[in-house]
């Protein structure tokens, strides 16, 4: 072993000295170098610089990149009568041709970033020489031309941003393939749309409105000078901060244009002496007719041109959607008054202007709830030092009273046929409360939940002339607790017809027939019928509405009841096309399917029509005058919070709510918190203007005519045949006596199902004379100030009651118009949650 050793060691030094051969040869040529290969060399460093240049050409933008990129087009939203409702653009610009743009932005531009433009095909070599020799003596420069900069602007993911020469190289490679492609107007036209400017403005036309309120073919040499010099360093030369280095780089351009032939020195003497002269304004998209929907539809469209290798800004589609811009608008003015008349009821209610001198308590809790407030406690003040501190900012506590009374309202309207949504109105001012109430904003419905709760009763075979006793109801709820729903008049202790109970929304009846057939039944219909997205909580005062829902989903769910139980999801596309008008996709109507049996929805329908016709939402037609087969619900929740109504129509549903973003605060008024009162003018209003401009036929009327089988027909053949063959001849009588109530109060509780249903038959203002014995629903008229509140008992744990006072809706208005003399929501119920129930809450931002 030990003579093995030193063996293997002499063996491995030789092979080691014959391996370092070659690279010791190398080392020797490099120290004595001939001419044959410093001729190799000098040839294989273009050569490596070639198959470099060549191996990052497929990592550039492609020739159909580029050539789409001259045809860019926006996809453009059109209404079902063809009208734009928007444009989705990448970024807030308008493009404009190049013969719209001053000559002066052409002659500053050319002659400060590009002055040999028309001789080149993409770059200037002479400028690319010149800058690089400046940037290896450590004075950097740019040598890029309009090109190449163009270059970069269209894709700057692909070419990259960082200062390298792999950088440098893409962005000529991609040079030559736009100026293959361009002419060389097309170049400066394009790099002129598409060059940014600071806050939000993308190419000359949005940067002459935002810094010189004017179009870009408008602008003068000063101005033309002063945006150009922005180019070279958009911060650094910003007119509106740094107005002493835009002033001196403008002159540096107008020198420029001297230099070049564009300016006489004497013109530039002139006006190199003037000021700088900015009329600086932010420039906003407009959000046009239908802003939110067109929010909600970006979403929607991009993810359908992701799956189907479309680009959603560039393309060119056409989209086509079901929104009727008539619609449209009627419900936007519609949004506008009610909101601004609530909105000086809010001001009044909570000393707004003064701020919120009527709430300081919650004002307090608001202003605890501040970035100002927790910094205050970081910084080491205590809770009432903190608290003074904030509440001292004047400017501080006025924003926040505004921003927390600010009045918000949502309304959507849809074809029940079919799905198509006709009009979408998301919040009161889009540019101030961009977020959508419609289909984000989940809130308690209140009393418009207990058509539900009556579907499933019909579903189970009740009938509307079925009574349930008025008395105090308490059911007995996990872990102790017991529910005790309310209505605003104490229990009479008589028989209440179901079609009365929804008519007056009385909870007690209501949450009887919850009882009766199942919050799990109630809440699996509701779900089948389009409230699909928002949790529901099967608990009973789920009849009452403590579930926070959408608007969206109820008008989907209504919708479901207009179609007589077929449920058809809400759609907002009808087709896409191209630019050249070929159709891409066709989204046609969906068959319903049938999730209430159309018994049971045509005895619904029924007995909705007498909310509108005598019950709490009666003003649709004394006030608003509206005509046809109607049916709806209003509904109010706990403290006033949240007002709804929701008008069924068979070519039309149309729904909306009305509160704040933050649901502690309300109108604080008995009366105009009341869905009655704040929701109902907003769907009254727009219906009044559909059916005056025949957008609506008021002639259609819902199928709910049952038709009689083979055995109830030939019955009541035979029995008209009896009935005339065994008739006592007639006697003379005085005509019956008839009274018209002027109110619409009709005679409520009857002692028995048949009385009851005698007495409410008719849905006219002529109604036989009720019986001595049994006395109005409606109860005597109750002070301006508002109606008592029943007081809703719990449990000493915390467990909640039903609804305080019936609907929220007094008895009588406390100040009545003259076209305001339909009887009050005086049935509709106020949710509030009990254990287990959802709370009420608002998930705006």
């Amino acid at each position: 072993m030990k003579r093995l050793i030193p063996q293997f060691l002499q063996i491995l030094e030789k092979g080691l000295t014959q391996a370092n051969q070659p690279i010791a040869r190398a080392l020797w040529h490099l120290r004595h170098p001939t001419l044959r290969g410093m001729a190799w060399a000098c040839a294989a460093i273009p050569a490596l610089f070639v198959v470099y240049v060549l191996a990052l050409i497929p990592f550039t933008p492609s020739i159909g990149d580029i050539r789409k990129a001259k045809i860019e087009q926006p996809a453009q939203i059109l209404s079902a009568d063809g009208k734009l409702l928007a444009e989705f653009k990448p970024s807030n610009r308008e493009w404009v041709k190049l013969k719209d743009i001053s000559p002066n932005v052409v002659n500053a531009l050319i002659a400060t970033e590009d002055h040999r433009f028309y001789q080149h095909f993409g770059l200037d070599w002479r400028r690319t020489a010149s800058a690089a020799l400046h940037t290896f003596s450590g004075d950097r420069q740019g040598g890029s031309t309009i090109t190449q900069q163009l270059a970069r602007n269209l894709y700057p993911d692909e070419i990259g941003r960082a200062p390298t020469l792999t950088r440098k190289i893409k962005e000529a490679i991609t040079a030559f393939k736009i100026e293959a492609l361009y002419t060389k107007d097309e170049i400066l036209e394009t790099y002129l749309n598409t060059v940014p400017f600071l806050y939000n403005a993308y190419g000359i036309e949005m940067a002459a409105r935002t810094y010189f309120d004017k179009s870009a073919g408008d602008l003068n040499v000063l101005e033309s000078a002063t945006l150009t010099g922005m180019l070279k360093g958009n911060s650094y030369y910003n007119p509106v901060l740094n107005p002493e280095r835009a002033l001196q780089r403008r002159n540096t351009v107008l020198a420029q244009m001297v230099k070049y032939g564009k300016l006489t020195p004497a013109a530039y003497t002139t006006l190199a002496r003037r000021p700088l002269r900015i009329d600086f304004e932010r420039q906003t998209e407009p959000p046009g007719p239908a802003p939110h929907f067109a929010q909600q539809l970006r979403k929607w469209l991009a993810a359908w041109a992701d799956r189907n290798d479309y680009n959603l800004y560039s393309d060119g589609l056409v989209v086509r959607t079901t929104i009727d811009s008539r619609l449209q608008a009627m419900a936007t003015q519609a949004v506008t008054l009610q909101g601004n008349q609530l909105q000086g009821i809010a001001n009044s209610a909570w000393g707004t202007r003064a701020g919120c001198a009527g709430g300081r308590d919650l004002l307090q809790t608001f202003l605890r709830e501040t970035p100002d407030y927790r910094a205050a406690k970081d910084a080491g003040l205590t809770d009432d030092e903190a608290l003074k501190r904030v509440s001292s900012d004047r400017n501080l506590v006025q924003a926040v009273c505004e921003s927390k009374t600010r009045v918000q309202a949502d309304f959507l309207a849809m074809d029940p046929r079919n799905g198509q949504i006709k009009a979408w109105v998301g919040s009161r001012d889009f540019s101030q409360d961009p977020f959508d109430h419609v289909q984000q904003a989940r809130r308690q419905p209140g009393s418009t939940f207990k058509p539900f709760v009556y579907a499933a009763a019909f579903e189970d075979g009740a009938k509307p002339s079925d009574t349930f006793i008025d008395k105090p109801v308490e059911i007995p709820l996990a872990g102790g607790e017991v529910w005790r729903p309310s209505d605003e008049d104490e229990p009479s202790e008589r028989a209440i017809s179901l079609r009365d109970g929804l008519a007056y929304s009385r909870n007690r009846i209501t949450a009887q027939l919850m009882e009766t057939v199942g919050p799990n039944k109630v809440a699996r219909l509701a779900r089948a019928m389009g409230v699909r997205d928002s949790e529901l909580d099967p608990v009973p005062s789920l009849a009452l509405g403590t579930s926070p829902v959408t608007l969206k989903e109820m008008v989907s769910a209504y919708g479901t009841i207009a179609n007589l139980g077929g449920y058809v999801e809400p759609v907002m596309v009808t087709r896409i096309e191209d630019r050249n008008g070929e159709v891409l996709a066709e989204f046609a109507p969906v068959a319903p399917k049938q999730e209430l049996p159309a018994a049971a929805a045509r005895t619904l329908v029924d007995v909705m029509r007498d909310v509108v016709s005598r019950g709490t939402g009666s003003s649709i037609r004394s006030r608003f005058g509206v005509r046809g087969d109607v049916a709806g619900k209003t509904g109010t929740t706990q403290g006033n919070a949240d007002g709804w109504f929701i008008l069924i129509q068979p070519q039309l549903v149309a729904g909306a709510w009305v509160g704040f973003n933050d649901s502690r605060v309300t109108l604080r008024s008995d009366y105009w918190g009341q869905g009655a009162h704040s929701a109902l003018p907003i769907v009254g209003d727009f219906f009044q203007r559909a059916q005056r401009s025949k957008l609506v036929d008021s002639r259609i009327r819902f199928a709910t005519d049952q038709t009689p089988g083979w055995f109830e027909e030939r019955s009541g053949r035979l029995r008209e045949w009896f009935q005339h063959l065994f008739a006592a001849p007639p006697a003379k009588t005085e005509a019956p006596v008839v009274t018209r109530n002027p109110a619409r109060h009709a005679p409520a509780v009857t002692a028995s199902a048949s009385e009851s249903a005698s007495a409410f038959a008719s849905a006219t203002d002529i109604e036989p004379k009720p019986l001595p014995a049994q006395p109005p629903l409606l109860q005597a008229p109750v002070p301006a100030s508002g109606v008592a509140s029943g007081v809703a008992s719990g449990t000493a744990n915390g467990s909640v009651d039903g609804e305080t006072h019936g609907s929220g809706e007094p008895a009588l208005a406390p100040t009545p118009t003259p076209d305001d003399n339909a009887p009050p929501d005086t049935g509709e119920g106020t949710a509030r949650p009990l254990v287990g129930a959802s709370a009420s809450v608002s998930t705006s931002p």
